[in-house]
């Protein structure tokens, strides 16, 4: 039997190993610039077009590239960071496997041009699909440039499954920002579709962060600091009052590398615990640097999950230096509730010796001289030659029958003990009254202020409340936006909300949606929106939190071009329906059960969960039977 197995040509592997690699335009905006990061470059410019489906462009100023390196890149496992394999384990760059170039270089139209300081001429490189077109010297600055164009051009299919351009677009601001924020001392610049998204100068991590989130995130920063033998903290929690429902605001850096861990995340919420409130995430920003030597990078392709040595060592640390810094900066409350900062003795008066009181007596001083009598003067009798008291009586009030002496007497006397029996007579009946007489009996009332019992023919029907009032108004909700649009209350004094800038760009995606449910912008800024009008029966107090719920479902990626208007209208019908726990009253409870029946759908949430179930009276007779 003749052989079977045989090699890949290198351009199908390079196909292969981009599934991997690049997922998305993202994924090629984060690897070009840990790339520029690695050149030592102090200037960063990132330029995309289309979400990065067309152009994804990143200039640097960095070292750059020789001749033979710039054409020895793009070859699989081709890379200056690693040496040999205990390399692996003293890792200083963010790339070492040498397959993203390659990868990339598979799946699009690549143009490099790159020149170092000491050369007066650079190279340029153009590769279409790992076929090198054209490769020349050229005049150029000092630096590198990367032009990735038309990515997945020879995998339809890939190019396909690619998101919406918002979508696409928020996953490249992730991957921005997670770069940015690990190096704060490199200036980056952000440009989409020939307009300034970003432009951060290099500053500090707390500067870099606030120009990152904008609005009020300086004032929600609570510093963190921590040195030990193993682990190094820096960064930044926030305070439990501007805690949000999303994770949009959580990153971990390790040795400058943007990480997920959900075991440090679970010491954050620890330290957290007894601050928040239930479904409450906070937002943090911490920088840790550890031994490279104690952690194993090398165990997933994006580079994102990091394996510790002593996790439980860098546990406990994390969670004691985040609650110590909550409890310094008087964030959390300390164990003595009653302390008064007054009676805390100032740091110069330790070596002050004390000193004996002065006392001082005003001898002049009578306490009863400027006292208003109270009782009549005394009187001196004669006959005793002393005096006598005699205290005054107070005269007596007026009795009520004085207000009406003197007015006519036209009116009978009449028997109120006979009107009294006639009504009791006519309110009570006997029980045992032969007599059918008509009740008026409820219909429908509240059990644990949770369900609605309602009977029926067959027995009874528990109906859960919050449920149903989801699928009532998220069937409103979806008919305001696609046959009429919902009326608006206009405030009086327009309501100002904060985001960041990722979140403001989610909110431009829904402005359309938003507008036919009820909302009115009155003017966008660059940290946050102004309302000036809600949808109908929506208290204000409500808004900035169904803002933020909103924005939550749809960076969690429930949303696509196909299926917005079906996101919005769950999300908001989650957030307005009416909660567990909330009293309702019986033309409440009829007018929501009514609603309920009156849906395309009543048997299911929008969420796919039962609003109601029934028990027949066979059922509640087996239960007598037991």
């Amino acid at each position: 039997m003749s052989s079977i197995i045989q090699l890949l040509p290198d351009h199908v592997a390079n196909q292969i190993a981009a599934g991997e690699v690049v997922q998305r335009p993202a994924s090629v905006v984060k690897e070009l610039l840990e790339n520029a990061v690695d050149a030592q470059a102090t200037d960063i410019k990132l330029i995309v077009k289309d979400a990065g489906k067309t152009l994804v462009q990143v200039i640097d100023n960095g070292i750059g590239m020789s001749v033979t390196d710039a054409r020895l890149c793009f070859e699989r496992h081709a890379t200056s960071k690693i040496r040999q394999a205990e390399d692996l384990f003293a890792l200083h760059t963010k790339g070492f496997r040498g397959e993203a170039l390659a990868s990339i270089a598979a799946i699009a139209h690549v143009e490099m041009k790159t020149r170092q300081e000491q050369e007066e001429l650079g190279t340029h490189i153009v590769i279409e699909g790992s076929k090198f077109i054209a490769q020349e010297p050229a005049v150029l600055p000092k630096g590198t440039s990367f032009a990735i164009k038309n990515l997945f051009f020879n995998i339809p299919a890939r190019r396909n499954f690619l998101k919406s351009d918002h979508v696409e677009f928020r996953h490249v601001l992730d991957e921005f920002q997670r770069v940015a924020m690990a190096h704060p001392g490199i200036h980056f610049t952000l440009i989409h579709n020939g307009s300034e998204t970003f432009n951060l100068p290099s500053s500090n991590y707390r500067q870099r962060i606030v120009n990152i989130f904008a609005g009020k995130t300086n004032e929600k920063l609570v510093p963190v600091a921590e040195e030990t033998d193993i682990l190094s903290i820096q960064g930044f929690v926030g305070k439990p009052e501007f805690a949000k429902k999303n994770k949009g605001e959580q990153f971990f850096f390790v040795n400058d590398r943007f990480i997920r861990s959900s075991y440090l995340h679970h010491a954050i919420m620890s330290a957290y615990e007894g601050l928040l409130r239930d479904g409450m995430q906070p937002s943090y920003f911490l920088y840790l640097q550890v031994p490279a030597h104690s952690i194993d990078i090398n165990i997933h392709p994006t580079k994102t999950e990091i394996k510790f040595d002593d996790e439980q060592a860098l546990y406990a640390i994390l969670r004691s230096a985040v609650k110590h810094s909550l409890g310094q900066f008087n964030v959390a409350p300390v164990l003595d509730f009653e302390r008064d900062p007054n009676l805390d003795t100032p740091y110069e008066y330790q070596t002050k010796s004390a000193e004996y009181p002065t006392i001082e007596v005003d001898r002049n001083y009578n306490p009863f001289a400027d006292e208003v009598p109270t009782r009549r003067e005394p009187t001196r009798t004669a006959s005793a030659g002393s005096y006598s008291n005699h205290f005054s009586k107070p005269a007596a009030a007026p009795s009520w029958e004085s207000l009406y002496v003197g007015l006519k007497q036209d009116t009978e006397a009449v028997d109120f003990s006979a009107l009294e029996m006639e009504a009791e007579d006519e309110i009570a009946p006997s029980l045992f009254n032969s007599q059918e007489t008509e009740t008026s009996t409820q219909k429908t009332y509240q059990l644990q202020r949770k369900y609605i019992v309602s009977p029926i023919k067959s027995g009874l029907m528990l109906i859960d409340q919050n449920r149903a009032h989801q699928r009532v108004l998220y069937e409103q909700y979806l008919t305001n936006m696609t046959v009429q649009q919902a009326a608006s209350q206009q405030l009086l004094f327009p309501l100002q909300v904060s985001f960041n800038p990722v979140e403001l760009h989610v909110l431009h995606e829904l402005q359309d949606g938003l507008q036919t449910v009820g909302f009115t912008f009155d003017r966008w800024e660059n940290d946050g929106v102004v309302i000036s009008g809600i949808p109908m029966h929506t208290n204000e107090s409500m808004i900035r939190q169904l803002m933020e719920e909103i924005v939550h479902a749809f960076q969690e990626g429930l949303s696509d071009s196909f299926s917005q208007n079906d996101t919005l209208a769950k999300s908001m019908a989650r957030s307005l329906a009416v909660k567990n726990g909330a009293f309702l009253t019986d033309k409440e409870m009829e007018a929501l059960v009514n609603n309920l029946f009156a849906c395309k759908d009543p048997n299911v949430s929008p969420f796919q969960k039962p609003t109601f179930i029934t028990l027949s009276v066979d059922e509640i007779d087996k239960k007598f039977t037991l």
